[in-house]
C-alpha cells in the first residue's frame, strides 16, 4: 500500500471529457425523474436547484455493486471508511463533512443510532432497494439536525407492473452467497410488494497483523476470517381510496451477525427495523395535506468469545404533518415534525430520552427563467433548547440548456447520547454543531447529455471534540471545507458514459487547536469516478474506475492512508427473456488499500449472479 497519490488532477480529467462527449450520439441522459428529497414535494430532477444524484433499480442492476456502501461511495463528492469488509462499521463523508453530519431516510423515516449517531448502511441489502436520492448541501432547514453535508433517501423495493416476480442467487469469493426473491402486484387502486433476501460470507481478516503492537486499529492480533450473515425482509404497499384520499405503508427488517477483531468484543448480533405509514388528502389540484408516522430501531449486542459484553437499543419515533398550497405563481409548504429518541443499554446513561419538535416553511416559485426556493425551520429540543436554520436556493436559465445556481444555507447537528451522557465521557452542556454553507454552480443539458460544475464553501463551528483540559467532549472544533466538483454524463457512440471528479480542501482551523491547519480525518481531498457500459444484443459489458487520493486516519495527520485506484469489470448475458446471468469482478488489479488505519479491504474478488425476472 503506497502513501503517494495515485493520480493527479482528477477534476481536469473529468472536465476534459466534456469536449469529446459533445460529439456523442444524440441520446442524452433525461433528467425528468420525479424526486422529492430536495424540497419534500414532488418535482422533476431538472427542476431541482440543489445538487442531486438519483440511482435507480436499473442502475443498480447494471453496475452490480458489491454493497449499498460501495454504491453510495461512487457518487460525486462522497467518500467512505470501512473497518474490515462486508458488514463492518462504516461511515460516509459527503463534501468533507463527517459521517454523523449526513442525514439518511428510508422512505421518509429517519434512521441511525441515537447513542453514537452511526447509520446501519451495511445492514441494508441492495436487493431491498428500489431507488436512491442523494442531495448534496445543507438541508437542516427542511429536515432538522444532521443534514449538514446532505441527505440520502433510500426507497425500498417496488417493481412496476401488474404482477412482477423476481428471484436471484449469487456465489463468489470468500465463500460468499446471496439469495433474494419477491414480487410486486398492482391494480387500479393500489399495489403491494414483498422482498426477502439472505447473504452470508466468510469475509476477510478485518484487521491486519500488527494492530496490537501498534496500539491502534482493533487493538488485537486475531488473524482469522471475520464473517457476515444477514437476512432481510421488506413489505410495502399503497391504496387509493378515491381521488382525494390515499395511504401507503412500509415495514423493513434486517437482522444478522458480524464478526470482527477486537480485545473488548469480537462479534455482534444486530437488527435494524423501519416501519411507517403515510396518509394523503388532496382536496384540489393546488392543495395537498399529508400525515406521516413511523419508527426506526437499531438493536446491537456485542460478544467476546461467545460471552455477552453489552447491548445498545436505539429507537426513534417520528411523526410529521405537512401541507402544500399552490398560491399564485408558487407553492407554499408548511409543516410540523415530531421526534422522540429513546436509548436502552446496560451502560448507566444519566438520560435515556429526549424530544424534538420542528416547525418549517418553504416557498418555491418560478417566474420566467428564474427559480427560487426559500426554507426556514425552527427546532425545539428538550436537551439544548431552540435552533433556527434557513436556506435560499436560486436558479437562472440564462441560455438554452444552461443554468446558473447559487445557494446559501445554515445547518446543525445535535450532540448524541454518547456525547451528552456516557459515563466517564460526557458533557450535558454541549451545544449543537453549526454550519454556514455557500454554493455556486453551472449546469448544462445539451442534446448529447448533461454536465455540471459546482463549488462550495462550508464553515462548520462548535464541532464536538475531546478537550484535553477537561477530559470531556467540548464545542472547541472549527472546520473549513472548500471544494469543487464536476459531473458529466452522455451516451457516447453506444456507450453510456458517466464521470465525476472532486477537488477539496478540508482543514481544522480552530485557533487554539493543536491540529490547526491539519487535514480532516478520512476525507480524501481528490477523488474521481468513471463508469462506462454498453449493450451488444443480449450481452452487456461495463467498467468502473474509482480513484481516491491521499488522506489521514487521525486529525493530527500522523497516520497516513495512501491513495488508491479500484478497477471493476462487469458483464451480463440475457440468455432468455426471463433469465439473466451477471458477472462482477471487483478490485481487478488486487490493490491493497485501507480506508481506516489497520483495517483490511477485500482484494480481487468475483461474484456470479443468476437473475430471474419474467418479461412483461
Amino acid at each position: 500500500m503506497s502513501n503517494s497519490p495515485v493520480f493527479r488532477g482528477p477534476l481536469l480529467a473529468a472536465l476534459s471529457l466534456v469536449c469529446p462527449l459533445a460529439a456523442a450520439d444524440d441520446a442524452g441522459t433525461q433528467l425528468d425523474e420525479i424526486v422529492v428529497t430536495a424540497t419534500r414535494t414532488a418535482q422533476t430532477q431538472d427542476q431541482t436547484l440543489a445538487a442531486m444524484t438519483v440511482i435507480t433499480r436499473e442502475d443498480i442492476d447494471k453496475l452490480q455493486p458489491a454493497s449499498l456502501l460501495d454504491l453510495l461511495a461512487t457518487t460525486p463528492s462522497m467518500a467512505m471508511s470501512n473497518s474490515g469488509g462486508p458488514g463492518k462499521a462504516s461511515s460516509l463523508f459527503l463534501r468533507g463533512t463527517s459521517g454523523s453530519q449526513l442525514l439518511v431516510l428510508v422512505d421518509g423515516v429517519r434512521i441511525g443510532t441515537v447513542s453514537a449517531g452511526t447509520i446501519g448502511i451495511p445492514y441494508i441489502p441492495l436487493d431491498q432497494v428500489q431507488r436512491i436520492e442523494i442531495v448534496r448541501g445543507p438541508f437542516s432547514s427542511l429536515y432538522g439536525s444532521g443534514a449538514i453535508g446532505g441527505v440520502v433517501q433510500i426507497f425500498l423495493r417496488h417493481d412496476p407492473g401488474s404482477f412482477s416476480p423476481n428471484a436471484s442467487v449469487a456465489a463468489g469469493s470468500y465463500a460468499s452467497y446471496k439469495g433474494a426473491a419477491g414480487f410486486s402486484a398492482s391494480g387500479e387502486q393500489g399495489w403491494i410488494s414483498v422482498q426477502g433476501s439472505r447473504e452470508k460470507t466468510d469475509g476477510i481478516n478485518a484487521c491486519r497483523v500488527g494492530a496490537a503492537t501498534a496500539f491502534a486499529g482493533c487493538f488485537a492480533d486475531q488473524p482469522d476470517k471475520d464473517g457476515f450473515d444477514d437476512s432481510a425482509l421488506t413489505l410495502n404497499g399503497a391504496w387509493r381510496f378515491n381521488e382525494r384520499w390515499s395511504v401507503d405503508g412500509l415495514a423493513f427488517r434486517s437482522e444478522g451477525s458480524s464478526e470482527f477483531d477486537g480485545d473488548y468484543s469480537d462479534s455482534n448480533r444486530y437488527s435494524v427495523q423501519v416501519v411507517g405509514g403515510h396518509l394523503r388528502y388532496r382536496p384540489s389540484e393546488r392543495v395537498n395535506v399529508s400525515l406521516r408516522a413511523g419508527s426506526s430501531t437499531d438493536f446491537d449486542t456485542s460478544f467476546l468469545a461467545g460471552a455477552m459484553r453489552g447491548h445498545f437499543d436505539n429507537r426513534r419515533d417520528l411523526g410529521s404533518l405537512q401541507g402544500d398550497f399552490g398560491l399564485g405563481p408558487g407553492l407554499l409548504t408548511l409543516g410540523y415534525d415530531w421526534e422522540r429518541q429513546w436509548l436502552g443499554s446496560d451502560v448507566g446513561f444519566d438520560q435515556t430520552t429526549r424530544l424534538n419538535r420542528g416547525l418549517f416553511g418553504q416557498w418555491q416559485m418560478t417566474l420566467g427563467k428564474q427559480s427560487l426556493q426559500a426554507n426556514l425551520r425552527r427546532d425545539d429540543n428538550s436537551q439544548f433548547g431552540g435552533k433556527t436554520t434557513g436556506s435560499v436556493l436560486w436558479g437562472w436559465d440564462f441560455a438554452e440548456g444552461l443554468r446558473v445556481v447559487a445557494n446559501y444555507g445554515t445547518a446543525f447537528r445535535a450532540p448524541t447520547f454518547n456525547d451528552l451522557y456516557y459515563p466517564g465521557y460526557a458533557n450535558p452542556l454541549l451545544r449543537p454543531e453549526n454550519s454556514r454553507n455557500a454554493q455556486l454552480g453551472l449546469r448544462g443539458t445539451p442534446g448529447w447529455g448533461n454536465w455540471s460544475v459546482e463549488a462550495w464553501h462550508n464553515d462548520v463551528r462548535d464541532l464536538i471534540a475531546f478537550d484535553a483540559v477537561s477530559y470531556t467532549p467540548a464545542n472547541i472544533g472549527h472546520a473549513r471545507i472548500r471544494g469543487i466538483e464536476a459531473v458529466v454524463g452522455s451516451n457516447w457512440f453506444g456507450w453510456d458514459v458517466r464521470a465525476s471528479a472532486t477537488l477539496m480542501h478540508a482543514r481544522d482551523v480552530a485557533h487554539d487547536s493543536p491540529t490547526r491547519g491539519k487535514q480532516l480525518a478520512r476525507r480524501p481531498e481528490r477523488s474521481a469516478q468513471f463508469d462506462a457500459d454498453r449493450k451488444f444484443g443480449d450481452f452487456s459489458v461495463g467498467a468502473s474506475w474509482q480513484l481516491a487520493g491521499h488522506r489521514y486516519d487521525d486529525f493530527g495527520n500522523t497516520h497516513p492512508l495512501g491513495g488508491y485506484g479500484l478497477l471493476r469489470l462487469r458483464a451480463g448475458w440475457q440468455f432468455n427473456p426471463d433469465w439473466r446471468l451477471d458477472l462482477a469482478l471487483n478490485n481487478v488489479l488486487d490493490k491493497r488499500y485501507e480506508t481506516a488505519w489497520y483495517f483490511n479491504q477485500p482484494g480481487r474478488n468475483v461474484m456470479l449472479t443468476l437473475n430471474w425476472r419474467p418479461a412483461h
